[in-house]
């Protein structure tokens, strides 16, 4: 347990790292370190929100839960190896517990959001209000007194209603619910919210819903977590990182989002506030990558089938888009909330992406070789599968010269970036080694001719031999840490003269101590965007798996180490740290996790062979 740093900023905004997640495979829930759940989208990952005080306090909702004390010190944990969080309160008049889970919905629950307070010594006041607001804080909603509870039953077209059970009297003011009320040691009050359209008997209704339920969640994630095959020197890390990554995966679809939350800045006061609840394919396909490492067939296997149904929508001749609902819906059409002031007044507050329309050619090596990865650590695809693929890899050698976007999706024009050209050469290489590895009909001849073709590209025309480096771009004096991936995909040997020019050249002008900047804005990389951006977490994570597999396994231990520390008090990771080390963007965000499960995995390898 681990206490939580507050930093002086606007007195209304909690920093980011600050929160927990919770969740049931459908949504997430961040609960701050004051008790405050201050994020929360319903009933699923892609819906509007209806408690959004994290982007304005004022009209976004919140569910606050806390004992009335002054002068409290706040320190937060999950139960091991799962998703209940624990937030404590400690005072001179006592100490004092808030119980946060949501049960898995596969259990017999619908959307449940369960909180329990608990004094656990002395006798302590609670307040509590939740005050939700409805598809984004833009729909009205009245309020109805019941015997077990209240109804928030919203006056939007989504029509949403909520129910929230309480063992306390509650009181309704100004459409909240509230209720003041003490507890001696060892006493309890529950709250359950839950879906007020659920017809028939709730299982929130049972004399020991929230004991049982508590119990069923706890059991479900433990029994998940054990299933992990990692049993290295970071497990509890690798652990949380991973439980992070199931959070994140759609238990209906089998999708997994880069993160739960939008509008969260890259930069505080800045415009790069973006809508993260999507599926990328190249965020899910790493996922599905540090998943397979860690063992979990079942998520791939699901994934791979979503993968299927979006291939099989394709019209012939078209690429797959980089992006998608969880439920593979492809319009994301963007626009901006104009009611919010965005967290810290952090300016537009954007929902949907309009990245979804761009041109990426990078997605289709991150799909292929993981697919490759599942071919040969989990099940043979299917031949259905296969013959989508076949199309997707016969597009890139049509089209792999073509300008993008890239993998860090510009919004600054097209250009052709190194980190997609090498990527076009994985999704060929990984389908000419699926074609051998299954035996499966392919036309060999052509695909050869192209990764050979594109491999030589890459060599000479985004080799600059003055810098001695690959650069960012055709063209390009700037250097990209997307091309730390370069040795990772087998593109090239770790120890290669060339990729140890580049990585040196990446050391010196995107490192500060341990932690990596994406590209060097203030060096030419034009994105489009106006504004300055933190460190990228999952960069810093893949320069520790490249200097582990270039040999320097001291250094990459001693950076790997540093990096684990800029974690939350809870290990969670947002997209970004700023310059006082604080999170920024989308929170908690999947790339980052995934990448300190593949740099753990990893480096924890090479260390043991070095014994």
């Amino acid at each position: 347990m681990q206490k939580g740093r507050h930093r002086d900023s606007d007195e209304h905004y909690k920093p980011i790292e600050c929160y927990g997640a919770i969740g049931d495979l459908y949504t997430v829930a961040l609960v701050a370190m004051d008790g405050s759940i201050d994020f929360m989208c319903y009933p699923e990952f892609g819906c509007p929100s209806i408690f959004g005080a994290l982007l304005d306090y004022r009209k976004g909702g919140s569910f606050k839960l806390a004992p009335i004390m002054e002068e409290v010190e706040h320190k937060q944990q999950y139960i091991p190896d799962t998703n209940i969080l624990l937030t404590r309160f400690l005072a001179e008049e006592g100490m004092s517990e808030v119980s946060d889970f949501m049960p898995i919905m596969e259990l017999g629950h619908a959307h449940n959001l369960v909180r329990r307070a608990k004094t656990i010594r002395g006798d302590i006041r609670y307040r509590m209000i939740c005050d939700p607001r409805f598809d984004y804080g833009r729909a009205e909603h009245r309020v109805e007194k019941k015997r077990d509870g209240v109804l928030f039953i919203s006056k939007g077209e989504d029509r949403t209603v909520l129910r929230l059970r309480s063992t306390v009297p509650l009181k309704i003011v100004n459409g909240a619910a509230m209720a003041e009320f003490k507890l001696r040691s060892g006493e309890t009050a529950s709250f359950v919210l839950e879906d007020g359209r659920h017809k028939g008997p709730s299982p929130s209704a049972a004399p020991h819903y929230v004991a049982d339920s508590f119990k069923q969640t706890m059991n479900f994630w433990q029994d998940w977590i054990k299933k992990s095959k990692y049993r290295g020197r970071w497990r509890e890390m690798v652990n949380r990182s991973a439980l992070v990554l199931k959070l994140l995966t759609s238990s209906r679809y089998g999708s997994v989002i880069a993160a739960p939350t939008f509008g969260l800045p890259e930069e505080i006061g800045g415009v790069r506030n973006w809508d993260y609840r999507y599926t990328w394919i190249r965020d899910a396909s790493f996922s599905l990558y540090a998943l397979m490492r860690l063992g979990y067939t079942g998520e791939a296997m699901a994934f791979m089938h979503w993968i299927e149904d979006r291939s099989a929508e394709l019209e012939p001749g078209k690429p797959l888009q980089v992006m998608y609902g969880i439920d593979g819906h492809k319009e994301l059409t963007e626009c901006v909330l104009e009611h919010f002031e965005g967290y810290r007044k952090s300016r537009p507050v954007r929902i949907g992406n309009e990245a979804y329309k761009q041109l990426q050619l990078d997605i289709y090596g991150e799909l292929l070789d993981s697919v490759y990865i599942y071919s040969k650590f989990g099940e043979t695809i299917s031949y259905e599968l296969w013959k989508h693929l076949t199309q997707l890899i016969n597009w890139v050698c049509v089209n792999w010269q073509q300008p993008d976007e890239g993998i860090w999706e510009v919004r600054g024009g097209t250009r052709e970036f190194l980190y997609s050209r090498v990527m076009c050469w994985v999704a060929v290489d990984r389908g000419i080694r699926l074609a051998r590895k299954c035996s499966l009909p392919a036309p060999m001849v052509e695909w050869l001719k192209i990764r050979d073709d594109i491999y030589r590209d890459v060599y000479e025309n985004f080799w600059d031999r003055d810098l001695k480096t690959f650069v960012q771009y055709k063209g390009a004096k700037t250097v990209d840490a997307a091309a730390l991936l370069m040795p990772l995909v087998k593109f090239i040997g770790p120890t290669d003269p060339r990729w140890l020019s580049t990585l040196e050249v990446i050391q010196r002008e995107l490192l500060e101590d341990s932690l990596v900047y994406r590209y060097c804005v203030l060096k030419g990389a034009d994105t489009g965007v106006p504004g300055r951006e933190g460190t990228f977490s999952m960069c810093s994570f893949w320069n520790v798996e490249c200097l582990a597999r270039a040999g320097d396994l001291k250094l990459a231990r001693f950076y790997f180490e540093k990096t684990l520390g800029y974690a939350n008090h809870l290990g969670l990771y947002s997209e970004e740290l700023g310059l006082s080390g604080e999170h920024l963007g989308n929170f908690p965000q999947a790339f980052t996790h995934l990448g300190l499960i593949s740099a753990a995995y990893d480096l924890d390898r090479k260390l043991d062979e070095a014994q």
